[in-house]
């Protein structure tokens, strides 16, 4: 199985082109469960292929609608410094990915990241061949040294190596503390 990178980041044109709604309109594909649940419905985004959903108290509620709110009052983030999507769109585009199961699901620390919202999780169909595997669900916001690398190894080419794969990864990348392994201040 080959693991292809995720589709090109949004760009400010990409983002300018977006269907421009008002608040009300975008308002009227997300779907208060109860109070603290919300399901945004196919279509918030364009190519949704499932629902998202997320889970909220008062205060991440209210952050998440301002932000709806503003990205709608700027003409869909063209006024925006570097294209920001607001949590809500990005659940959505998450919900877009090729080959996505289920539902997009955000946890309730959910906030705007970079690609997946920051508690944005969401399954996908292995088996299926458009299916992604994408670097911003694994958490690139924290700089936390994921990396991704396209090869052109199938599985069964590293599955009898895999544990010699594994213990060279570990010793040639820090882990941990840092890299001279101190606490960082």
């Amino acid at each position: 199985r080959r693991f292809e990178p995720c589709p090109t980041p949004l760009t400010i044109e990409a983002l300018t082109a977006m269907v421009v709604r008002t608040y009300e309109e975008e308002c009227r594909f997300v779907e208060k469960i109860d109070d603290t649940s919300y399901r945004i419905n196919k279509g918030f985004v364009d190519n949704m292929n499932v629902p998202g959903h997320f889970y909220v108290n008062e205060e991440i509620k209210t952050l998440l609608f301002d932000e709806l709110k503003q990205f709608s009052k700027s003409g869909g983030g063209g006024g925006h410094v570097g294209g920001f999507l607001p949590a809500m769109k990005q659940i959505g585009n998450v919900a877009a990915l090729p080959g996505i199961v289920g539902r997009s699901i955000a946890l309730p620390d959910v906030h705007a990241g970079y690609g997946f919202a920051i508690g944005n999780v969401a399954a996908f169909d292995m088996s299926n061949p458009e299916s992604v595997v994408s670097p911003g669900g694994v958490g690139f916001d924290i700089n936390c040294g994921v990396r991704l690398v396209r090869t052109n190894l199938m599985e069964e080419d590293v599955a009898p190596v895999k544990e010699e794969l594994a213990q060279a990864v570990f010793d040639h990348i820090p882990v941990g503390v840092g890299s001279q392994g101190k606490k960082n201040k």
